[in-house]
């Protein structure tokens, strides 16, 4: 049965009739204390006896965590015999290690407080692949960007797969090939961690004429990919797109790559936005 977190329903639902698993109701409350509650609706107590229990939960919010936690459980609770647990989005990732003296490895903890209740994760996409190594239960990693070409045009010019920077090339490197077409470029990315800054200098592509695929793990802020956008229009490209597996899109980010003129903006429904425009359920099916 799979037990959807508030931030991963629609997610959820194809997944489940992808596997033809039962999609448990769930209740998701909040106590005039704040506290929150998220619970299997229904009075049977062995709901789940028996049973395997999927948790699939975007952890969005520091209350999607806590929201996870409850779920599994939950599942514990209504008897199930084995838990995995699908994390979409998994939030504090990009924390992985101390940048300053003090600080904590966010990752590290949220990796062991998930931990606790599973015995077994899936994890797609994460920003940096090493958080696997935080978990204490077996941790698979799943690769959404093969599902980013998906939405892309069938009569894209002689394009070119760029990502922002070297480290996210193989992420372009699995939409080109799922597309069947196009060479692959990066940007150079300097990131001022201090003023949060992040400075684009173009690569050596030669892009004029030829439509553009900007390819990414994530879309946040969008300040980095309309930078990104703008320098490819400084060199007479043709279209630009803009494809990304986590279309977080906060604050006035989508504003901000409309205005850098895009032909298109899509991502996958491990964040469910209005860009979500193709599923992972499919890569995660067989391993549920």
């Amino acid at each position: 049965m799979i037990l959807p977190g508030s931030h991963s329903q629609s997610l959820s639902a194809r997944l489940a009739t992808a596997t033809d698993h039962d999609l448990a109701s769930v209740r998701y409350e909040r106590f005039p204390d704040g506290e929150l509650c998220a619970s299997l609706s229904g009075s049977d107590p062995d709901a789940l006896a028996g049973e395997h229990a999927v948790v699939v939960a975007s952890t969005l919010t520091s209350d999607a965590h806590l929201e996870l936690l409850q779920l599994q459980d939950a599942a514990r609770e209504a008897g199930a015999d084995e838990v995995t647990t699908v994390i979409p989005y998994m939030g504090y990732g990009r924390q992985d290690e101390a940048f300053k003296p003090g600080q904590p490895v966010s990752a590290r903890a949220v990796a062991r407080a998930v931990s606790t209740g599973t015995d077994r994760v899936l994890l797609v996409s994460p920003h940096e692949p090493d958080v696997t190594d935080f978990f204490d239960v077996p941790c698979e990693l799943v690769e959404g960007a093969a599902r980013l070409a998906e939405p892309l045009p069938a009569d894209l010019d002689d394009p070119v797969f760029v990502s922002p920077d070297e480290g996210a090339i193989e992420i372009a490197e699995h939409a080109r090939d799922a597309y069947g077409a196009g060479t692959v470029d990066y940007f150079e990315k300097d990131r001022d961690y201090d003023t949060g800054e992040v400075e684009i200098s173009p690569g050596n592509a030669d892009v004029a004429g030829r439509d553009v695929v900007l390819v990414d793990d994530m879309v946040a802020t969008g300040s980095t990919m309309s930078e990104a956008v703008d320098a490819l229009h400084d060199r007479d490209v043709g279209r630009v797109f803009v494809v990304c597996v986590h279309p977080l899109l906060v604050g006035d980010a989508r504003t901000k790559l409309e205005r850098a003129g895009l032909a298109g903006i899509w991502g996958t429904d491990t964040v469910e936005r209005d860009v979500s425009a193709v599923s992972v359920a499919p890569l995660l099916a067989d391993l549920v």
